[in-house]
């Protein structure tokens, strides 16, 4: 285990509240309500069937679901990391909390579809506040020597919540229902704003100003292009509004992110997204694996869900616990890997959980048949745990090594947008590709499924289970492009420090 509290209370420079001294009692306390928010990026996928039934919703507004707090949770986390640095993380994390758990008691009360995913979208917006604040408290509060372990933890949470979401949310769906997997975040939310507010420290503020412009076209361009590829596929690709094709929704969404993009080289102002951090290499790198990665992720997620429950017949719980090996091994080993990473460079632990994760989900897709046995789908799940446990944490502390403290937010900001947007991007793609491949072992399949969200007949069943199993490989090709990335990694001696941001600290 992680020592609790640290050597002393040694105060970073610059800081005055004396919790500062104790930096793992603060990310302990704001760990709990980030584990929260990302087990609700995966929470929902094993009561999919259900809210399907009860809701009376398709395949494709059901993805909404997932989708939208995604979306919601993505578009503002370039603002919300800069702004932990305007006005503190703590405060944001706090209000973002208070945003969260109202959201949360919305969703379990929604009557329909369309009412669900509203209420996601407001959720997502809480979630967006929290999520960069804990990994600018680890940047801010930990010498590089002790960065290591606090990254490993933080990176091991974000790994084992995407993986615990669905057997949570299966046993919860199983005993009482699906809102439920909602209705739970109240009480764990108002736990987590006690302990925030006792433990974690008001850190010293830097001024910032806000790039409204950025906000805007990074917000429409990523809507776009979800959009179009979620839609994509219920619409044959063809018309989407009226006479506007599913193709130029994308494209146009391209276009307003390169717009973006440019008008960030040509802020003379603050910028939202500061480009020089990108002139690191290993920042770079790491950025696009954990986009790569959390499309990967959340994409594996859904067919392996509906393959255990509408081909096999389990149960939410039972359908789960397939998967619960992942999140035991991560346990169990993240905090040894985080141990590690001051003596092996991080680069290579990327590159190796990377790997297995591609094996595990192969794996996965090769066992997608009717008459699977539940011991066989045990195999993948213990050996994505392995590289799970290898990939998040060392990936984190790559990412971050070379951050200047006032750069912190900016930097988490950029690096959980990137992992939400791959997110963001996995869910809708894996939506399309699941119901291409259905389109062509199984005519008319999404639709049934959408129907009645139970077990499929068993005349239907290998077919379906070669749709869900095709589907499979494209989380499998994404986690094999990230451990080739990884081969990339410069060591860390190698590593550049990007220029620090204009603006002085001002009092907290």
């Amino acid at each position: 285990m992680v020592d609790a509290t640290g050597p002393g209370p040694v105060l970073p420079s610059g800081e005055t509240d004396p919790r500062a001294g104790h930096p793992w009692r603060a990310l302990w306390a704001m760990i709990l309500g980030f584990f929260m928010i990302l087990l609700d990026s995966t929470i929902v996928s094993v009561a999919t069937p259900h809210i399907m039934r009860d809701l009376q919703a398709d395949i494709s507004q059901v993805i909404w679901v997932t989708s939208a707090y995604l979306l919601a949770f993505a578009v503002p986390l370039l603002l919300t990391g800069r702004l932990g640095d305007r006005f503190g993380p703590r405060r944001v994390f706090l209000v973002g909390l208070v945003v969260f758990i109202g959201s949360s008691l919305w969703c379990g009360l929604a009557g329909n579809i369309e009412g669900l995913i509203i209420a996601r979208i407001a959720q997502g917006l809480g979630a967006s506040a929290m999520s960069p604040q804990p990994m600018t408290l680890i940047t801010r509060l930990f010498p590089p020597e002790r960065r290591g372990a606090a990254m490993g933890v933080w990176g091991s949470v974000a790994g084992v919540a995407v993986l615990v979401g669905p057997l949570l949310g299966g046993v919860l769906t199983d005993i009482a229902g699906w809102s439920w997997i909602f209705f739970i975040n109240v009480p764990v939310g108002v736990v987590a704003f006690v302990l925030t507010v006792r433990l974690a420290p008001r850190l010293t503020t830097h001024a910032h100003s806000f790039d409204w412009l950025g906000i805007a076209l990074s917000g429409i361009g990523l809507f776009l292009i979800v959009y179009g590829l979620q839609e994509g596929q219920s619409h044959q690709w063809g018309a989407l509004w009226g006479p506007i094709q599913v193709w130029q929704v994308i494209a146009a969404g391209v276009v307003v992110m390169a717009a973006f993009v440019f008008w960030q080289s040509r802020n003379t102002g603050e910028p939202l997204l500061p480009l020089n951090l990108f002139r690191d290499r290993n920042f770079t790198l790491a950025n696009v694996n954990i986009a790569l990665t959390g499309a990967a992720i959340t994409a594996q997620t859904f067919p392996i869900m509906l393959f255990t429950q509408s081909v096999l017949g389990y149960s939410p719980t039972v359908a789960a616990l397939t998967m619960a090996p992942m999140a035991v091994v991560q346990i169990i080993l993240a905090p040894q890997v985080g141990r590690m990473l001051n003596r092996i460079s991080p680069g290579w632990f990327v590159l190796v959980g990377a790997a297995l994760q591609a094996v595990a989900v192969f794996g996965y897709a090769a066992l997608s048949h009717a008459d699977t046995r539940f011991w066989q789908l045990l195999i993948p799940s213990a050996i994505q745990g392995v590289g799970g446990a290898c990939f998040w944490g060392p990936n984190s502390v790559t990412t971050t090594r070379n951050l200047p403290r006032e750069m912190a937010g900016a930097g988490s900001g950029v690096y959980n947008a990137t992992r939400q947007l791959g997110a963001v991007i996995g869910s809708a793609a894996i939506a399309a590709m699941m119901e291409a491949r259905l389109a062509v072992h199984l005519p008319g399949v999404p639709a049934q499924v959408g129907e009645g969200g139970g077990r499929i007949p068993p005349a239907l069943a290998e077919p379906f289970s070669r749709g869900m199993g095709e589907s499979l490989l494209l989380p499998g090709v994404l986690l094999t492009l990230v451990a080739v990335i990884a081969l990339f990694y410069a060591r860390p001696g190698a590593l550049r420090t990007p220029a620090p941001a204009a603006g002085p600290p001002v009092s907290a």
